[in-house]
């Protein structure tokens, strides 16, 4: 996934999701991600903190689903909603 900061400097990223399926996350890279139920967060490294305005930063996650995969329908980076 990449995050796209449209807005000020960020020191510390979270972005919340919701699975609309089964999906369970298995493994991450460049990121800490955890999961209750449907629910994901995914928490910025300790060396990918920091997003400046108009910057970006990436992680990745593996899953395991059965059925459809949808699609999320929403994020939240910060609490904010992503667009």
């Amino acid at each position: 996934m990449t995050i796209t900061n449209r807005g000020a400097a960020l020191n510390g990223w979270t972005l919340t999701w919701t699975f609309p399926g089964n999906q369970q996350i298995t493994n991450s890279w460049n990121g800490q991600v955890t999961q209750s139920g449907a629910a994901v967060t995914a928490r910025n490294a300790a060396w990918n903190a920091t997003v400046p305005a108009g910057g970006t930063v990436s992680f990745g996650f593996q899953a395991t689903y059965s059925g459809t995969n949808t699609r999320p329908a929403a994020f939240q980076l910060n609490g904010r909603q992503c667009t």
